[in-house]
């Protein structure tokens, strides 16, 4: 069983409101999405020997509110060096 299933079932039996667990999970999909994303982007992994002197690399994240109908997502939207990724 996955974490998600296991935390829908734990919040059903326990008589709470599911749109949490389904936002938690929505919001921690969302930002592993992006920093793969910028992976594939750049070619190489994080601190991977390729992405030194490479021309282009990682450069943090800054953050962004997106309103859904499970709530507020926080999303951390990351950047690269050159201002060239786009999500």
């Amino acid at each position: 069983m996955t974490q998600f299933t296991t935390d829908i079932m734990q919040a059903l039996v326990k008589k709470e409101d599911i749109s949490e667990v389904f936002r938690m999970h929505l919001e921690t999909t969302v930002n592993t999405l992006l920093q793969t994303e910028l992976t594939a982007f750049l070619d190489y992994e994080k601190y991977d020997r390729l992405g030194f002197n490479s021309g282009n690399s990682r450069n943090g994240a800054y953050t962004r509110t997106l309103h859904t109908e499970y709530g507020d997502l926080e999303l951390s939207m990351p950047r690269d060096r050159n201002g060239e990724f786009n999500q």
